[in-house]
């Protein structure tokens, strides 16, 4: 596995503990990930590797946003969207957003069948699988 690959990791298990343990992320993660993503990708690919990086963050806040707006998700679900996007760029992004999509309907699915009082799901786990599907399905 490569920096990439570990870095996402990273990110991914504290992002999933904090939302699964406090129902919120805590904004050093998802700053430290966007600053990763963004390092990584400049030191790789120079000012191209840094337009990618930032069109990969953008896109992934972007492509949330919506859902922000309507209360179906929380500002850490959209800035880790968006640390995730800095890794994975504007492609990698897409892909890991419906990959999310798909992930976060089975555990709504599930919670709704399990008949939970409490109907709103920690989301940062289907973002996580979505991103980590994007970053080892394109390897």
């Amino acid at each position: 596995m490569d920096l990439l690959a570990w870095m996402a990791i990273v990110l991914g298990c504290a992002a999933a503990f904090d939302d699964l343990r406090r129902r919120a992320i805590s904004n050093w993660i998802t700053v430290t990930g966007v600053l990763a993503g963004l390092l990584y990708h400049t030191v790789r690919g120079g000012i191209g590797g840094l337009g990618s990086a930032v069109a990969g963050m953008v896109f992934g806040f972007v492509v949330f946003l919506i859902c922000y707006w309507l209360g179906g998700l929380g500002a850490g679900d959209l800035k880790l969207m968006a640390a995730f996007g800095a890794m994975l760029g504007p492609a990698g992004t897409f892909v890991a957003a419906l990959l999310a999509g798909i992930a976060g309907g089975i555990l709504a699915s599930g919670s709704f069948l399990l008949a939970r009082q409490d109907r709103a799901i920690p989301y940062a786990p289907a973002i996580v699988l979505g991103a980590w599907l994007a970053l080892f399905g394109s390897k």
